[in-house]
């Protein structure tokens, strides 16, 4: 990706730090198809899944992080896969859900004006983490980091729209 020293970074891990609240672990309700979801976390989980059951555990889940480790022996019960186009537009709908339904975390959003925006996986460096965030590896950023990217997306649809 970029050398830190290049850009306006700012990077976000876990919901207790700063810009916690950029994460889908943030405690955040989302009202969709009548439920209101904890998390995007959980909300974005549920919709890999056909299964009733596994749908309303994924409500039900208390932490969205030991929601995400208990999912991964649902793995071959997906029907959206992981990184995939479907699991992409998911997770946009997801934080669009997230930014429209609470209009304060919208405007901490258009407020990281031009910066880049990074989900930190630096101490989950394996799996889906280098899709969805980046990690700092000798003043680089290394992975995709689709979740930055989206909010970066995001972000700029809210500058526009509220100008």
């Amino acid at each position: 990706m970029n050398s830190i020293n290049d850009q306006n970074i700012i990077s976000f891990t876990k919901v207790g730090l700063p810009y916690g609240w950029l994460g889908n672990m943030f405690g955040s309700p989302i009202e969709f198809n009548g439920l209101t979801w904890r998390t995007a976390e959980a909300l974005f989980q549920s919709m890999r899944f056909n299964d009733p059951n596994l749908i309303a555990f994924c409500f039900q889940a208390a932490s969205p992080f030991r929601l995400k480790l208990s999912l991964k022996n649902y793995q071959d019960q997906m029907v959206i896969a992981p990184k995939s186009q479907q699991d992409l537009e998911n997770m946009r709908k997801v934080l669009r859900l997230k930014f429209s339904q609470h209009p304060d975390l919208s405007l901490q959003l258009i407020a990281t004006g031009d910066a880049i925006l990074i989900e930190d996986v630096s101490a989950r460096k394996s799996g889906n983490s280098k899709f969805w965030g980046a990690y700092l590896d000798n003043g680089y950023w290394i992975g995709e980091n689709m979740l930055g990217k989206l909010l970066m997306e995001l972000r700029e649809e809210l500058t526009n729209s509220n100008s």
